[in-house]
C-alpha cells in the first residue's frame, strides 16, 4: 500500500526497478504477447516498490514514457508520456536506463564534427523512431578553423528517415544507395544556421545533392527555398 510519500522522494533504487519493470513490460508489448499491466504493478509493489501506491506506480510509468519518446524510441501504448517531470527526475531515470542499455546516451549527443554527427546519424537512422525530436532552437556556434555549429544527429537521422529515400526537393529518388544499404540524401536547414536558423525538423529538409546546391547556388535559390515550405508541410518558416 502507499504510505503518502511524495514523488521526489523515489530512492536510485526504486526508480531502477521501475525502470526494470517498465522494460519488461516493453518487451512484452514490442513481442507480440498480451501485456498484463495490473499483474507486473503488483509484483513491482511486492517488491522493491513496496511503500509506493498503484495509483503512483502508473504516474512513474507514464514518467518513462516521456524519456523514451523525447528519444524517439517506442514506448509502452498504454503509459502515455506525461506532460510534466522535473528536469532531476528526467535525469535520474534517464541514467538508470542508461544502466540497464536501454539506450546510448553517446548516440544522441548534439556535436559539430561531421564525421561524428553522420556517424551517430547512421546509428540512429537504423532505428524505429518513433514521434518527434525536439531538436535545437538555438544550436551553439563552435569556434575552429571555420565556425560551426552543434548539431542532434536525431534530427537528421529522423528527417532523413521521414523522406524514406525520396528528395523532398523535387521528389526523385535518392541518386544511389550507400555501401551500408541506406539512400544518399543530404539534410539542409531552410533557414541556415549561421542566419540563426534552428536544428528543428521544421527547418530541415532531406534533398539530393543537385537540390541541396540549387538551395545555396543557383540563381533562383531564395524562390526554390520558398516552394519547399509549400511541399513539405511540417516545414515553418523562421
Amino acid at each position: 500500500m502507499g504510505t503518502g510519500k511524495k514523488s521526489e522522494d523515489w530512492s536510485d533504487a526504486e526508480l531502477e526497478a521501475a525502470v526494470d519493470g517498465y522494460l519488461k513490460m516493453l518487451a512484452i508489448e514490442r513481442s507480440g504477447q498480451k501485456l498484463n499491466k495490473a499483474h507486473e504493478n503488483r509484483l513491482l509493489r511486492e517488491g522493491v516498490l513496496r511503500e509506493r501506491s498503484k495509483g503512483s506506480i502508473e504516474y512513474r510509468m507514464r514518467n518513462i514514457s516521456t524519456e523514451l519518446n523525447d528519444l524517439c524510441l517506442p514506448y509502452i501504448v498504454g503509459y502515455v508520456p506525461a506532460a510534466h517531470l522535473g528536469a532531476g527526475v528526467a535525469h535520474r531515470i534517464r541514467a538508470a536506463m542508461i544502466a540497464k542499455d536501454a539506450f546510448n546516451p553517446d548516440d544522441y549527443a548534439p556535436t559539430a564534427n561531421d564525421q561524428e554527427l553522420n556517424a551517430k546519424v547512421l546509428k540512429l537512422e537504423q532505428q524505429e523512431l518513433v514521434g518527434t525530436p525536439r531538436g535545437i532552437e538555438k544550436p551553439q556556434r563552435v569556434s575552429g578553423t571555420t565556425y560551426t555549429f552543434l548539431r542532434d544527429p536525431l534530427v537528421k537521422a529522423w528527417v532523413l528517415k521521414q523522406a524514406n529515400g525520396v528528395c523532398e526537393g523535387c521528389g526523385q529518388d535518392a541518386p544511389f544507395k550507400q555501401p551500408n544499404g541506406l539512400h544518399f540524401l543530404e539534410v539542409h536547414h531552410v533557414k541556415h544556421l549561421a542566419n540563426d536558423g534552428t536544428d528543428l525538423v521544421t527547418n530541415a529538409v532531406a534533398l539530393c545533392p543537385n537540390c541541396h546546391r540549387r538551395c545555396h547556388h543557383s540563381t533562383d535559390r531564395e524562390e526554390f527555398a520558398a516552394s519547399l515550405y509549400t511541399k513539405v508541410k511540417r516545414l515553418k518558416p523562421e
